[in-house]
């Protein structure tokens, strides 16, 4: 009666510490219920069943019967009342063990492998070559759990090796493995070690990375945000065209959640900047339209970047919207207040122009360019790109 009480309250406490825990479940489908006999000294082995993906912990119940004897219970029903492994798994094993009292008078020998070929080798040679478990004593009944820190590295396996020894000297006997596997949640969605490195080379890639202040920050909530959306398995079947709007989307959400929004845009101002260096002015002009203002992200510094280009190549009506967009977006700035007047002179809009020279002449444009110096120099600049400057004239008696 003592032992009754004492197993009771030792599965009610360790029942109500567990039950606490949302991390994961033992999986009650893909479990190993195999028996089989041995004859004296004969050496058999059983391959468990495949554990599911984010497996991080087993628990296995070995026990010795003869003909007579049945279990009470199988060790799924007894881990239902003991759901969680977490924190605590040498509690968990030890009250597997408490509740495999039925077994028998004979006793085995047995090793735990990864690969088949090393318990093959065992069944030939009782070499316990690469055992993850060895159990060289005899015994008649074992309750184990196996963790990520264990030998036997189940994280990392799709399967275990059982091979067992029979200790008798004449009769048969027969074994009961079973083993149920613990499926942690967040493991099972198959964001390992190796899977992460497999997509932080592939965040490496990405053409703006180089150009992140905070790249390793930028990695990691690029990761987490993956992760959380999808399955590893499902991120890798994703055919092409989802995937490269799935990673657009999480990029665009990383940079703005480690506050890199404005090295991200400057990558994209730069390889801009490289297409009209390389005199590709329409693709210049079409990788700030698509990328950065059809996105909403143009500051004023973009549509100034616009105008410049659009005057380069005689579009002057753009140019002009263009400039008086970056004049409303920054109105301070007396940078795009004569690059707005640059682009009415040369809309024949004089009078307007006029009004804006006469407003800001006694200004600097920065703390060592005057206005006067800088309408000088974009009028040489406009020269040199073989634009008529004829009407400039008219502005030079203005600020001279």
């Amino acid at each position: 009666m003592f032992k009754k009480s004492f197993l009771l309250i030792s599965l009610l406490s360790i029942t109500n510490l567990f039950s606490q825990s949302n991390d994961g479940y033992w999986d009650n489908i893909r479990t190993t219920n195999e028996t089989i006999t041995l004859k004296a000294g004969e050496k058999k082995s059983i391959k468990t069943a495949n554990f599911p993906e984010g497996t991080t912990e087993v628990v296995y119940r070995i026990t010795l019967l003869d003909d007579n004897q049945k279990l009470s219970s199988s060790l799924v029903s007894v881990l239902k009342a003991i759901p969680d492994p977490t924190g605590i798994s040498q509690g968990t094993a030890g009250a597997v063990f408490l509740l495999s009292t039925i077994s028998g008078d004979d006793e085995c020998k047995y090793a735990v492998f990864q690969q088949n070929k090393d318990s093959e080798n065992y069944l030939k040679t009782g070499k316990v070559i690469n055992a993850c478990v060895v159990q060289n004593t005899p015994i008649n009944k074992e309750a184990k759990l196996l963790s990520t820190d264990s030998k036997c590295a189940i994280q990392n396996s799709e399967n275990l090796y059982f091979a067992f020894e029979s200790d008798n000297w004449v009769m048969n006997q027969k074994i009961v493995l079973e083993v149920v596997p613990w499926v942690n949640k967040k493991a099972s969605r198959g964001w390992n070690v190796e899977t992460k490195k497999d997509l932080e080379n592939e965040i490496k890639k990405f053409d703006f990375f180089a150009n992140l202040s905070k790249k390793d920050l930028f990695v990691g909530e690029f990761i987490n945000l993956v992760s959380e959306k999808y399955k590893y398995k499902e991120f890798k079947d994703l055919l092409s065209a989802e995937k490269t709007y799935a990673l657009q989307t999480i990029t665009l959400k990383a940079v703005q959640n480690t506050n890199q929004m404005n090295d991200f845009l400057e990558f994209k101002r730069k390889t801009a900047w490289d297409f009209y260096k390389k005199n590709q002015h329409q693709k210049a002009i079409d990788y700030i339209l698509n990328e950065i203002v059809a996105n909403k992200w143009a500051q004023a510094k973009d549509y100034s970047a616009l105008g410049d280009i659009y005057i380069e190549t005689k579009q002057f009506v753009k140019a002009k919207e263009s400039y008086l967009k970056a004049t409303q977006l920054d109105a301070n700035q007396l940078w795009y207040q004569l690059k707005y007047a640059n682009a009415l002179v040369f809309n024949k809009e004089m009078a307007e122009a006029k009004e804006i020279h006469k407003k800001y002449k006694s200004n600097n444009i920065d703390v060592k360019t005057s206005w006067a110096q800088q309408t000088k120099f974009d009028i040489e600049f406009y020269k040199s790109k073989g634009l008529d400057v004829d009407d400039f004239k008219k502005i030079l008696r203005i600020v001279e």
